[in-house]
């Protein structure tokens, strides 16, 4: 929704490049994805509006705010993952929180499959990328927020017992950086893994170099203070670049096709039939509340 608060007299190169903006976020609003400032940063120099420096980002940034507030963008477009409230939900009746839970109600439909897939995420910012796809696959997601903290890999090491227990093969999914600490990351994660006596499938999903120049995304340079940098620049250069830069369709479309090559179709549509006939019985009792109430009386 775009609300004005502050109306503001742009320059008319500003205006064009706000157009330019709405462009981008409507392409992938109807795609049903928002986006953080920096993936439409990147997406802006991809198609050479801005050039690719601290200072444009931090220009865009004042300009999108401004904007914002003079009502020319989308408030919902544009998200901010590390900061929201949070507050318990409340409901009108009880009937109100049957019908929803019928609408949620879920089984749990990797139960019956061999692997037991996980995406891991490098940035917070980008948990929204894989939220849509993850959600609809069933498939659970979560932001490491650089390297995975030891608590993080001791609850992996729980979940994973127990997947490993059902005859089920844990599988990560990771998505980074390719950079020095973002590649080393999923180094990382496996050797951690394995001081706990875990041995997981683990595939680095992006960014791989082969997606760099396949997708071009645009280019930072290494940070020569990281510890790691001698090591990646033998071996890639003295460029480096981030996963906000792919489109979050490419990144959906990566993680879709690998998680659509572990299901097992018939086992899958067996547990979907389950879900819809248990749902149908919630939405049953949600109709006929007030004869339930009756009876249980």
């Amino acid at each position: 929704m775009k609300s004005q608060f502050v109306p503001t007299n742009f320059r008319a190169n500003t205006l064009v490049l706000i157009e330019k903006c709405n462009v981008i976020l409507d392409s992938y609003a109807a795609q049903g994805f928002d986006m953080t400032l920096r993936q439409l940063y990147y997406q802006l120099v991809q198609a050479n509006e801005i050039h690719n420096n601290q200072r444009q980002y931090d220009r865009l940034g004042d300009i999108v705010n401004n904007a914002r507030l003079a009502g020319l963008i989308d408030w919902d477009y544009i998200v901010d993952r590390t900061r929201s409230l949070r507050q318990l939900s409340t409901w009108n009746s009880p009937s109100e929180i049957i019908s929803v839970s019928a609408e949620q109600y879920r089984v749990d439909k990797w139960e019956g499959q061999l692997y037991r897939p996980e995406v891991w995420i490098e940035k917070e910012a980008l948990a929204g990328v894989f939220e849509r796809v993850c959600n609809e696959m069933e498939v659970p997601y979560f932001s490491c927020r650089g390297y995975a903290s030891i608590t993080a890999l001791y609850s992996t090491w729980r979940r994973f017992k127990n997947y490993l227990a059902k005859g089920q093969i844990p599988y990560i999914l990771h998505f980074g950086d390719h950079d020095p600490s973002g590649i080393d990351m999923t180094r990382d994660i496996t050797d951690r893994l394995i001081k706990f006596g875990l041995t997981p499938k683990l595939e680095r999903m992006a960014l791989n170099y082969e997606q760099v120049e396949r997708f071009r995304p645009a280019p930072n340079f290494c940070k020569l203070s990281d510890s790691r940098a001698n090591g990646y620049i033998a071996k890639f250069g003295l460029e480096s670049w981030e996963l906000d830069a792919l489109q979050p369709d490419v990144l959906a479309a990566i993680f879709r096709t690998e998680i659509e090559n572990l299901i097992d179709v018939s086992a899958w549509d067996s547990a979907v039939e389950l879900e819809r006939e248990q749902s149908a019985v919630l939405h049953k009792i949600s109709d006929r509340f007030d004869e339930v109430v009756a009876f249980v009386g």
